[in-house]
């Protein structure tokens, strides 16, 4: 009778659980049992394992009663990700590598019948786990790269199983790993594409600022798509950890991940679901406000979603987070996107004044389906109007995304300096005692607030943006910032 043990990682949400992959090989009948809450893709490693040791060229002891046990035995385990821990329990357990090799080492891939290491989902959380626990890490080669980029000092490859053995008895070393890869502004497109509209630019780049939302409205082709995608160039860089989190989200989403550093941006098309859109499903997984996390999320024609899928995305626009209730357990995503959304003034497409007396009645149908609520947690409202020819064509060329990018990240590092997070991130208090409006400034706030019955969220909502803008012009909060701050805010031209 002989014992080994090795060490995987399971994945709830975005926890990585240890789990220890425990094999007893016995003499009796043949056979080979698998225990532990194993759905049935774990169940079926058993044949993975078989025909992969065999494959590379190894003895499977297929005259032992081999036994299995995947603990803790509560949590349920799914997908192919213990293959490569079980089958080196296994050759550990018939003596056919050194037990002390498995020590202090996780061990996560997928096997191929050949022996071939796969990739598996979640590697960069099971990364930051091992990293945690002090535990050195073995992947396939193409999870590799990923594990590597959180965990680079304590992640190892292999490219199948005969290699991997052959490393742990000594007989070669480790493969290198591969570079790191990171994402360059180049990849975004160039807000010197964007010629005139200089309303829609500004407040763009005070969004881009102040981690502001924006709704952008006007008739259909006058660039109010090609702005929002050109909001993720001019934002400031992400951070490592910012970073990874990305990539953690989108390995449990099982999607491709952006480059690292690169800001992701989503646009889920209008007929998306609400589980699509903030996550969920009998076995939750991220939706698009967490794909859009430390990025930007964009709602084009706004109207077309419906409004109870559009009302669901109140909560993370407050919250930064989603909260996924299930019998079993509840799962905690996070979501701190920035929303832009763009959508026609009307079903025809035109501004409200150029709307026929008959078509009034659609217009508010068209309208009313984004509720107040939702339209109060946006910060700015621009019209983007439509050119003429003539005008596109005398247009000089805009400045490009790296100028803007400039004042926007000076705008920031004023932020950082002063409250540590972005403006559109302050409380009421915070504002009051981190940023306190002077008298002359405020009046003029309350009197405009008064005249446009505006709700106290909408209030505070305008004070963040004149601080941004005071932020970005290099300036102390003035009316003349509050101004511009309200005439961000065009509302007044749809309703």
């Amino acid at each position: 009778m002989s014992n080994a043990k090795t060490i995987c990682r399971a994945q709830v949400g975005l926890e990585a659980i240890a789990v220890e992959v425990e094999v007893f090989l016995a003499n009796g009948l043949p056979s080979f049992m698998l225990v532990g809450m194993a759905e049935t893709a774990v169940k079926e490693a058993r044949e993975r394992v078989r025909s992969a040791i065999q494959n590379a060229e190894l003895s499977f002891p297929n005259n032992k009663r081999i036994i299995v046990n995947l603990a803790p035995a509560d949590l349920p385990k799914e997908g192919g990700r213990y293959d490569l821990a079980i089958a080196l329990a296994i050759l550990a357990a018939d003596g056919q590598i050194p037990l002390a090799t498995l020590d202090n080492t996780e061990w996560l891939a997928e096997l191929s019948l050949t022996g071939e290491l796969r990739p598996v989902h979640t590697v960069i959380p099971a990364a930051l786990a091992a990293k945690q626990a002090g535990h050195r890490l073995v992947v396939g080669e193409k999870d590799a790269s990923n594990a590597a980029a959180a965990y680079p000092t304590g992640t190892y490859m292999a490219h199948d199983l005969a290699q991997l053995v052959r490393i742990l008895q000594a007989k070669q070393p480790w493969p290198e790993l591969p570079a790191v890869q990171h994402s360059g502004y180049d990849q975004y497109p160039d807000m010197q594409d964007v010629i005139a509209q200089p309303m829609a630019r500004f407040a763009l780049e005070v969004a881009a600022a102040g981690r502001h939302n924006l709704l952008f409205f006007g008739p259909p082709g006058t660039g109010k798509s090609m702005l929002a995608e050109r909001l993720p160039g001019i934002l400031p860089p992400l951070s490592f950890e910012q970073s990874l989190e990305v990539q953690s989200l989108y390995s449990i989403a099982n999607q491709r991940p952006p480059s690292l550093g690169q800001r992701p941006f989503r646009a889920p098309h209008h007929t998306s679901s609400g589980i699509a859109l903030v996550g969920g499903g009998s076995k939750p997984k991220p939706g698009e406000v967490s794909l859009s996390h430390h990025g930007v999320l964009f709602l084009d024609e706004l109207p077309e979603f419906s409004r109870k899928n559009l009302d669901v995305l109140r909560e993370p626009l407050e919250n930064k987070e989603i909260l996924i209730s299930r019998s079993q357990h509840r799962l905690r995503f996070p979501a701190d996107f920035q929303l832009i959304a763009a959508m026609n003034p009307s079903p025809s497409g035109q501004m409200p004044d150029r709307v026929a007396a008959a078509d009034l009645m659609a217009m508010q149908r068209y309208l009313a389906r984004i509720s107040g609520p939702l339209l109060d947690r946006i910060d700015m409202q621009v019209e983007v109007a439509a050119l003429s020819m003539a005008e596109l064509q005398s247009a000089p060329l805009g400045e490009s995304s790296e100028e803007v990018r400039q004042r926007v990240l000076k705008a920031w590092q004023r932020q950082m300096e002063r409250q540590g997070v972005a403006n559109s991130l302050l409380n009421p208090a915070q504002l009051a005692n981190l940023a306190p409006m002077p008298s002359k400034a405020e009046a003029l706030l309350q009197r405009l607030a008064a005249q446009q019955s505006l709700s106290a969220r909408a209030y505070h909502r305008i004070w963040r943006l004149a601080l941004t803008i005071a932020d970005l012009q290099g300036e102390p909060m003035s009316e003349q910032q509050v101004a511009q701050a309200v005439s961000l805010r065009q509302l007044e031209k749809l309703w």
